[in-house]
């Protein structure tokens, strides 16, 4: 698959990663040094100065302190634009998502992020391996729940979901966590925008297998594809591999069940049949 060619992002972490660099070298430190003083691996340091890895706040404090910096570093990580709270990798997708006209998402082993309740994405993000900083826990669940704005969005966007049912019965969280989940689900499945159908366990002929996948059209109707995986993820645009995925979807909902049997199988879960 090709991802789509863009130049290189210059994003506000390269930006104050390099300004970090700035005044390692004028302090007459080394990374390593700088390392042991603030208790981070070394490669943490070099991932910070070369924009691959956001600075924290906390962080970005201590090194203000220690380097003398008169609190530069903190106010250059509080004045970042919301959108690059994401993972570099994600940002494009994040950009074309909140002004896309369509998307249409598969998902095979979590609630799809747009539909998650709070405590299920709370207790998503604490289930990553290797585990994550609170900081960071705090920022990925704002981020997501900035997200979701795309369902208030005006003009509203056309959505359609694809999620397969062992997630439903999967109890990330709690067991009261997915029942809250679950609820908002069928809650979200009468949005007159939003399509919603449930792929039974039960089948046996199975066109998603390769994976979860999001098609969305662009406000210049523009076709992409996103492919999110362990430690990758791209945009597609080349027409040819994206009209291929959107077949694949086109198979996957004639596979699920209806949507009206989809809503019934959320009431059951939901303990409201």
């Amino acid at each position: 698959m090709h991802p789509v060619s863009k130049p290189k992002r210059i994003t506000s972490w390269h930006v104050i990663g390099a300004q970090m660099s700035h005044f390692r070298r004028a302090a007459r430190l080394t990374q390593p040094a700088l390392a042991e003083a603030v208790g981070l691996h070394e490669d943490t340091i070099g991932s910070i100065e070369q924009g691959r890895r956001p600075l924290k706040i906390d962080l970005a404090e201590t090194l203000d302190e220690l380097l003398d910096t008169k609190g530069v570093l903190a106010v250059a990580v509080s004045n970042v634009p919301d959108k690059e709270r994401f993972p570099a990798f994600v940002q494009d997708f994040v950009e074309y998502e909140a002004e896309a006209l369509s998307l249409l998402s598969y998902e095979n082993h979590v609630m799809p992020g747009l539909l998650q309740t709070e405590d299920y994405a709370r207790a998503v993000f604490s289930c990553l391996f290797p585990p994550i900083s609170k900081d960071e826990a705090t920022d990925r669940l704002s981020g997501r729940l900035d997200r979701q704005q795309l369902l208030q969005r005006d003009p509203q966007p056309v959505l359609h979901f694809v999620v397969e049912e062992v997630i439903l019965h999967r109890p990330i969280g709690s067991p009261e966590v997915l029942r809250q989940q679950i609820r908002h689900l069928r809650r979200c499945a009468e949005l007159p925008f939003v399509g919603f159908q449930i792929m039974p366990t039960s089948r046996t002929n199975h066109a998603g297998l390769n994976g979860p996948l999001v098609l969305l059209e662009t406000p210049d109707h523009g076709q992409l594809a996103y492919i999110e995986g362990q430690l990758v993820s791209f945009l597609v645009d080349d027409p040819e591999e994206v009209s291929l995925l959107q077949l694949k979807y086109g198979m996957l909902r004639s596979q699920a069940l209806t949507p009206e049997d989809s809503i019934r199988l959320l009431d059951q879960l939901a303990g409201e049949a």
